[in-house]
């Protein structure tokens, strides 16, 4: 990926490395019909991206790989990224725009975000843009479904990389991540039955767990029947309940921070970015879930994908009984 990393930027170990499109993000500054909106505030956003903040952030090493354009999008991508202190390997693609969506506030507490991703950069994603060495190296490599979703491409490019990292004993972590209105139900099942058996970890919330395992009324089913696919940790993200898990034939049980969430777009991938950032750090399964609800509970505190993602010593702000800090 020389191409790509035109800077020679290295990836220090231990570090996570993931993969799958970041886009432009116009949000609506206030609630109301979009015909009638007068401003729209510009960012980025991508789940895996905002995996790779997140780890970064509560003081882990992270790298975002991807494609994005050659336009202003892909520039403001690229950047904000690595102002995050991420590693950035990006393929620049001059033929094909970088993806956008359009977050719309109908209401205060209502959100719809839509997508204009066809035949984006992102999409365009392939196994010839890895960097086998960089996946071979990691501690961890995360990918979602979001990704296989997007082109044929794209899904052989999770694949590839799924396949060097077990190749070379690296866990992978995937998070079903569905998304209705990049593909069917059915076509989600079929992907993520052939992509759980190969991975370590797998997270999702009950819903989208029942897309690949059946309905299940009790969530720790919904977990013990993904750990018989193959992954060893399977943990289901439960919102405001908190989250059920196996990990590694014990169930574990964990229940949310209360909060009064202002914008929850975002808290699975910061509870993912918690408990990866235990994983990499060593930590028991009881302190990765710990970490994960807390980190999942903040970044529901502001509104934005990533940006109210927090570092760890802002973690005790979940506590805080006094509004103001002197």
């Amino acid at each position: 990926m020389s191409a790509a990393n035109p800077a020679g930027e290295a990836a220090p170990a231990p570090y996570l490395v993931t993969l799958g499109e970041t886009m432009g993000l116009l949000t609506a500054q206030q609630p109301g019909p979009l015909a009638h909106v007068s401003s729209m505030g510009l960012g980025v956003g991508g789940s895996e991206s905002n995996v790779a903040i997140g780890v970064q952030r509560l003081g882990g090493t992270a790298v975002w790989c991807g494609r994005t354009g050659t336009d202003s999008l892909g520039q403001l991508i690229r950047r904000e990224i690595r102002a995050e202190g991420v590693t950035v390997r990006a393929v620049e693609d001059p033929g094909a725009l970088t993806g956008l969506m359009l977050k719309e506030r109908r209401t205060a507490a209502t959100q719809k975000v839509s997508y204009y991703r066809a035949a984006s950069a992102g999409s365009r994603l392939t196994p010839e843009d890895l960097d086998a060495d960089l996946i071979t190296g990691a501690a961890v490599l995360h990918v979602s479904g979001i990704t296989p979703a997007l082109s044929p491409s794209a899904a052989a490019a999770i694949h590839a990389a799924i396949d060097a990292a077990r190749a070379a004993g690296v866990p992978v972590s995937f998070d079903l991540n569905y998304r209705a209105n990049l593909w069917s139900a059915a076509d989600a099942t079929r992907s993520y039955q052939e992509i759980i058996p190969l991975v370590d970890i797998v997270f999702g919330g009950d819903e989208e767990a029942a897309l690949a395992v059946g309905p299940a009324e009790d969530p720790v089913e919904l977990a013990q029947r993904l750990t018989k696919l193959g992954p060893t940790q399977a943990i289901i993200k439960l919102g405001s309940k908190g989250a059920a898990a196996f990990i590694d034939g014990q169930v574990h049980h964990q229940p949310a921070v209360p909060i009064d969430a202002v914008d929850t777009v975002g808290a699975g991938d910061a509870f993912v970015a918690g408990y990866l950032a235990e994983l990499m750090n060593g930590k028991s399964p009881e302190e990765r879930l710990a970490l994960a609800v807390q980190t999942g509970a903040f970044a529901c505190l502001s509104y934005g994908d990533w940006e109210g993602l927090p570092t760890r010593a802002e973690l005790a702000l979940l506590h805080q009984t006094e509004a103001v800090t002197r």
